[in-house]
């Protein structure tokens, strides 16, 4: 059993620790039902025979954390990655029990093709032949499998699917849990994400909400550092960002062969620094993101509030940018809009070329399902993939998933697909309940862009009526259709007191019943707004 002792509880917002491989233990605790997190220093022997290892023990510069390692003396849990043939074997144990368990068309459809593939940091990698049947499995049956798999062989492993495509090198690394004989604590820093096959320029569906930002991302790949330094794009879950960051290192690998690429996420980012720190290496850190000729780092709003990550990717940004070096940066927000982020990383992400993606209209959602279709070979008629893409119209991946299910739905019911047999497979998926829910940044944007105002000015301090009436509305507005408190909207508008919310709503208010102008500004904006949550 391994103990860990954190000193000082933060670091970057970000705890050094995963789930289910340690837990914060007070003196000689035995068990996680007793876990604490200390604020002071053990001495080196504790009670209950736990023994404090120094040797065990990194402490982090600036005296943020120390971390240790507290070893039981008796018996030591030790749980190691494992081989191929292992994988094989116990996923051949769970086959046969769920051939006992589900009935033969579902275990045909679902997991007859399917193969253990090795086990790597407490995950059982387990290898489907297509995306479909992996989206399946990982929304329906990883719960029920990992139960099935720790109760019949002890081992606490999760469940993961993946694609030919996506398959790691089949080699042991780093153990998913420390034993006493343990050499280091030391891991080193994991390489950067490989780029998905499938999220190229020739398998993106162009449309109205998103032509810009694919004309931008094409201009970077073919002149990387040429065009737009910078590039900056933003948008929702699931409407295609990743997949264009992808697709330009993708063409740069392709056509600019001598150039060194490199695309992470921005927690990647942070994980990789915090164990550079721990581990003393972050010249190695630094040298390994800094050397690159085109970094594409996804999802930067997740470095909000941590102030060292944020100094390191400042440093690590001057220099690329400096040396005439590429960079890419996406987010679910525009710089503006990305709280407790530093204002110097904010005014280096302006210094280029911002560009957002927009969900997708009916006619592009037709045309991403049919892609769709004819990339994994199903055959579907057009009047069902109309029907599926007017019923959802949140995100891509929600319209993929739709479209998944209404392919499952149909096997498992040995039924041909049509109409009908959609709206029986989407009739839970497209309730009402399930529609998106609409955000303040959907009504600052459709504000800002009604009124030709910056949504800066919507929620900045200026005080013109050509400002303050559009953000009494967007005040108005979010009270009307947000479930947002009073206090929380004031919040999103700058900060304000929640009495100045008040003020701007019940103005609106009484200002509806004598300004049919008005009257009908506030009835444009819903019905407007109403294209982020319906079909």
């Amino acid at each position: 059993m391994l103990f860990f002792y954190q000193h000082v509880d933060y670091f970057d917002g970000i705890a050094p620790f995963i789930e289910g491989q340690a837990f914060f233990c007070y003196d000689g605790c035995t068990s996680p039902d007793e876990r604490t997190i200390f604020s002071t220093p053990l001495s080196t022997t504790v009670d209950n025979g736990v023994v404090l290892h120094p040797h065990l023990c990194t402490v982090f510069p600036h005296s943020l954390i120390t971390l240790c390692l507290l070893v039981e003396t008796n018996e030591v849990k030790q749980v190691q990655d494992q081989s191929p043939k292992d994988a094989e074997t116990i996923w051949h144990t769970i086959l046969e029990e769920l051939q006992k368990r589900l009935s033969k068309p579902s275990y045909e459809t679902w997991f007859q093709d399917t193969q253990g593939y090795v086990i790597q940091n407490s995950e059982l990698l387990i290898k489907v032949p297509n995306a479909f049947i992996k989206s399946w499995l990982q929304d329906n049956y990883i719960a029920y499998l990992a139960t099935m798999i720790e109760e019949m062989h002890g081992t606490p492993l999760r469940p993961r699917f993946l694609t030919p495509e996506e398959l790691p090198p089949t080699q042991a690394e780093t153990p998913a849990y420390l034993s006493a004989s343990s050499q280091t604590l030391m891991q080193t820093a994991p390489e950067a994400e490989p780029l998905n096959p499938k999220y190229i320029f020739e398998t993106f569906v162009v449309g109205h909400g998103n032509r810009f930002a694919h004309a931008a991302a094409l201009a970077v790949a073919e002149r990387p550092a040429k065009s737009y330094n910078p590039l900056f794009i933003y948008g929702g879950v699931g409407l295609g960002k990743t997949h264009l960051m992808h697709a330009i290192g993708h063409y740069v690998r392709k056509h600019h062969p001598q150039l060194k690429v490199v695309y992470l996420s921005s927690e990647k980012f942070t994980n990789e620094f915090i164990g550079a720190i721990r581990d003393s290496r972050t010249e190695v850190f630094r040298q390994k993101y800094r050397s690159v000729d085109l970094l594409l780092i996804d999802d930067i709003q997740f470095l909000a509030g941590k102030e060292q990550t944020q100094e390191e990717f400042f440093h690590t940004f001057n220099t690329l940018h400096e040396a005439n070096k590429q960079i890419v940066i996406s987010s679910d927000r525009p710089p503006k809009e990305i709280p407790t982020l530093e204002e110097r990383l904010r005014s280096r992400f302006e210094w280029g070329l911002i560009t957002d993606i927009q969900p997708p209209d009916l006619e592009t959602r037709v045309a991403i399902l049919y892609k769709k279709t004819k990339a994994e070979q199903l055959d579907i008629p057009n009047d069902v993939l109309l029907y599926i893409a007017s019923q959802v119209s949140t995100n891509i991946r929600e319209l993929e998933g739709a479209l998944i299910r209404t392919v499952a739905y149909a096997s498992l019911m040995n039924r041909d697909i049509d109409v009908p047999l959609a709206e029986e497979a989407l009739k839970d998926l497209i309730s009402p309940h399930n529609h998106k829910q609409l955000t303040v940044f959907d009504i600052l944007k459709t504000v800002s862009d009604h009124f030709s105002i910056r949504i800066e000015d919507l929620k900045g301090k200026k005080r013109q009526r050509d400002i303050v009436l559009p953000r009494q509305i967007a005040m108005y507005l979010t009270r009307e259709l947000t479930s947002l408190s009073l206090p929380k909207i004031g919040q999103e508008f700058g900060g304000r007191d929640h009495t100045t919310v008040i003020h701007a709503c019940d103005k609106i208010q009484k200002a509806l019943s004598d300004d049919p102008k008005l009257k009908q500004t506030i009835a444009e904006l819903k019905e407007r707004l109403s294209l982020f949550t319906s079909g």
